[in-house]
């Protein structure tokens, strides 16, 4: 089967790239690298265009002759959606406007597009959620994925299209091969952010203590990029027997709070983190949590990798080759 990853040279969508891989598909990558690395292509070809560069996507598509298209490509940090929302509606929402078009005129008719769990907004419950809850989202980024969303269900209602769309909680972990993983600038994950106070002995910014959990920590579900992988793989098979429109969450089911997660990572490394309590930030929920049956069910998928401490272990092995390699953003080992 021959495929495009968008964003491949990402987070999630190198970790899909690294298993498609294994199972002998013919793998192309469109990204422009504004934020992805060349060492994530996994020596796939990768095509460098922007996605709001209508006529370069819809010629890429038209050659390409594609089966699928996994479309992660996207902007995604929330504080900067918030000064400059522009950015965010060309590129996540015009962006796949111009790739949903390709599609349709290039006869590609399956989609598995990363949405997220943004798209939420504040919980109306203390519950886990599920797909069925109110989609409300409380920042432009989750406006974006709620949009492109919406304009999916559109194209498979009127042009035949197949798509799956998949609502991430909190992507976390690294490869088990050590060959890719988080690496993000600014990076604004709090596993990551955990693991590099450690190991620089730099404080850990806490935002807020005051919430009402537990602990004071706003809680959350860390599934590991490893389990994201795998579920947009069954994806494709479930699209060949149930075509049309169809949304998951994609989660475990278990929250962590902040303080939780920082002690495990104490505990795995052997280590005393240094914590700043600092002022909440504007927006976090105070618990953001899947219901998964959907996807267990409906996809025979598993979180199976997602324990904190095989996230953490993981992601610090991660860590541990970035220091050793000195890895950069120039996207080469020096």
């Amino acid at each position: 089967m021959k495929v495009l990853v968008t964003g491949g040279a990402g987070y999630v969508g190198s970790h899909l790239v690294e298993l498609l891989k294994l199972s002998n598909f013919t793998i192309h990558i469109l990204d422009d690298l504004s934020t992805g690395h060349l060492w994530a292509c996994q020596d796939c070809p990768l095509i460098q265009v922007d996605l709001t560069n209508r006529a370069a996507v819809l010629s890429i598509l038209a050659e390409g002759k594609y089966d699928a298209v996994f479309h992660f490509a996207a902007k995604s940090i929330v504080s900067e959606s918030a000064t400059n929302p522009s950015i965010y509606y060309n590129t996540n929402v015009i962006g796949s406007i111009n790739l949903l078009d390709a599609m349709i005129n290039a006869g590609t008719r399956n989609l598995i597009f990363s949405s997220t769990a943004a798209v939420y907004g504040t919980p109306i419950t203390n519950e886990n959620i599920d797909e069925q809850h109110p989609t409300n989202p409380i920042n432009t980024y989750g406006r974006s994925k709620l949009m492109i969303e919406q304009i999916i269900k559109d194209y498979c209602d009127a042009y035949q299209l197949n798509s799956i769309v998949f609502r991430y909680f909190n992507a976390a972990g690294a490869s088990p091969s050590g060959k890719i993983g988080e690496l993000h600038s600014p990076e604004t994950h709090l596993i990551p952010n955990i693991l590099k106070s450690i190991r620089n002995e730099s404080p850990l910014s806490v935002f807020g203590d005051d919430y009402n959990t537990h602990d004071g920590t706003c809680i959350r579900d860390y599934i590991h990029v490893v389990d994201l992988a795998f579920a947009h793989k069954l994806a494709l098979q479930f699209l060949k027997k149930n075509p049309g429109f169809n949304a998951f969450n994609l989660g475990t089911e278990t929250g962590s709070s902040v303080m939780q997660v920082i002690n495990v990572c104490e505990k795995l490394l052997v280590v005393k983190a240094e914590i700043r309590i600092a002022d909440r930030r504007p927006g976090d929920p105070e618990r953001l949590v899947a219901t998964n049956q959907k996807a267990c069910s409906q996809l025979n998928w598993r979180p199976s990798n997602s324990s904190l401490e095989t996230i953490i272990n993981s992601a610090w092995r991660w860590e541990k080759l970035l220091k050793e390699t000195k890895m950069r953003k120039s996207d080469h080992f020096q």
